[in-house]
């Protein structure tokens, strides 16, 4: 898959693990390694089928969004980059077969 970021901030962060560490700590490794795991997918689908990640869509004003979990009770939060005709089912229905672009939004613990 291909990885894009909200801004330069974001992208610096996750390139480099001294940045990652000094960022978010611990986590730092954990984000690094959902990265890898993303580059190394052909779809998001791909990333559905790791038990650990626990891909999930976001509601609310989060729509259109999705998350992984880093380390409790955090998690990387991203969108699919591409236009509802070319990443939709025929019902209109986002297709993880289809999502192979993904846009970095940040680190977060949206629970509160």
């Amino acid at each position: 898959m291909n990885i894009q970021f909200a801004d330069k901030k974001m992208l610096k962060s996750c390139s480099d693990p001294l940045l990652a560490s000094k960022a978010w700590g611990q986590r730092g490794a954990k984000i690094r390694q959902r990265l890898d795991e993303f580059r190394a997918a052909v779809s998001l689908k791909d990333i559905a089928m790791l038990p650990a990640a626990r891909l999930h869509p976001l509601k609310g004003n989060r729509s259109g969004q999705f998350a992984v979990d880093i380390i409790h009770p955090f998690r990387l939060v991203f969108e699919p980059v591409g236009s509802p005709n070319d990443l939709n089912d025929v019902r209109g229905n986002l297709d993880l077969k289809k999502v192979k672009t993904i846009r970095i939004l940040e680190v977060v613990d949206y629970h509160d």
